[in-house]
């Protein structure tokens, strides 16, 4: 299958949760998708609201279009349903529709971690389907690709971590940072933090403010620490930290490592090399010489990376940005739909950024 095959298949699809703001984006970008057809797009508490109502930037695409109620039977035989609800909802619709449907993308992060036993440490209550962890793909496709084909339930991965494993699996895969004591260190979009209001993402608290958050604890540190582990074979230890920054979009991950006994004398040349290497061939990867903006990628499924080895300090650091609603969330669902079903992998995600 290719991007322009002149009669590409038709598949119906379905969004639970498509009022939030990763399930507004999704909407925006199916509309250029050459193969889905949605046929169903709920936001139970939008149910009945005109989708252009609450987001007038799509008033274009949909007209007059509701959002529907939730009820798993008019999913009923759809070929993919994305999933973009809060944590801890997921867990309890994906029972409902597997079997249903051909495809489940979950967006949240319900099925992300592969130990049931993390999710009461980590999320504060315990998971309530823990039989469909193990049948859960996790959704990277840039590390995970041949697990993502024909996946009936992919677990889709989020802005924080993918940006984090981005930026650090090119210099633990090429042997060149130790996998203990990493680093990231992450600036991220208020749209991360969702549509619904909060005491934190007003604009009054957010506007010329910076805030660390998730101090030590923030519940996206075991599923970095997974996927690194899970594609490199290390062990590794990440002591992450996000930041929230006044900004609507995008995300910044500088991510730092020791370097190991071998990797002695290696240069940012070297460390540049290793990331091209790593995803050599990847059509949404761009590794320079540049330091990433997030500005660069807003709209766009890209990652734009890059790579320092520093002789003062002895420290490594890889540094990838992308934009937290697309690559970060609905243009990285696209992408393992697209993989589960068949397509390739790029379908209706090729649009570049925009700028300014």
């Amino acid at each position: 299958m290719t991007l322009h095959d002149p009669n590409p298949p038709r598949l119906r699809v379905g969004i639970v949760g498509a009022s939030g703001y990763t399930g507004a984006e999704l909407l925006r970008l199916l509309v250029h998708h050459p193969s889905f057809d949605l046929m169903v797009a709920t936001g139970d508490s939008q149910a009945g609201k005109a989708i252009a109502d609450l987001y007038p930037s799509l008033a274009m695409a949909y007209g007059d279009r509701t959002y529907d109620t939730y009820d798993p039977d008019t999913l009923d035989g759809l070929d993919v349903v994305f999933c973009g609800l809060p944590h801890g909802v997921s867990m309890n619709v994906v029972p409902e529709i597997k079997g249903r449907v051909g495809h489940i993308v979950d967006m949240g992060s319900d099925f992300r971690l592969h130990d049931a036993g993390l999710y009461p440490q980590w999320y504060g209550a315990a998971h309530t389907c823990p039989e469909l962890l193990a049948e859960a793909v996790y959704g990277l496709p840039e590390l995970f690709r041949d697990k993502i084909s024909g996946a009936e339930l992919v677990a889709a991965t989020g802005c924080n971590v993918a940006t984090s494993v981005f930026a650090l699996a090119p210099l633990l895969a090429a042997g060149l940072i130790e996998p203990q004591g990493l680093v990231a260190d992450i600036k991220t979009g208020v749209s991360g933090a969702g549509r619904p209001p909060k005491e934190n993402t007003t604009f009054c608290t957010v506007d010329e403010d910076t805030t660390a958050y998730g101090l030590l604890t923030h519940r996206h540190t075991p599923e970095i620490e997974q996927a690194l582990a899970d594609r490199t074979g290390a062990n590794p230890s990440v002591l992450f930290t996000p930041h929230l920054v006044p900004m609507n979009r995008g995300i910044l991950a500088t991510c730092y490592g020791r370097p190991t006994a071998d990797a002695a004398g290696a240069t940012s040349a070297d460390a540049i090399a290793a990331m091209r290497e790593f995803y050599r061939g990847e059509p949404f990867m761009v590794v320079s010489d540049r330091s990433p903006s997030t500005k660069a990628t807003l709209g766009s499924n890209a990652v734009h990376l890059t790579a320092r080895v520093d002789p003062r300090t002895g420290l490594v650091f890889g540094i990838a940005t992308l934009d937290n609603l697309v690559k970060g969330a609905s243009g990285m669902a696209i992408q393992c739909a697209n993989l589960a079903t068949g397509l390739d992998e790029r379908s209706g995600l090729m649009g570049p950024g925009v700028y300014p």
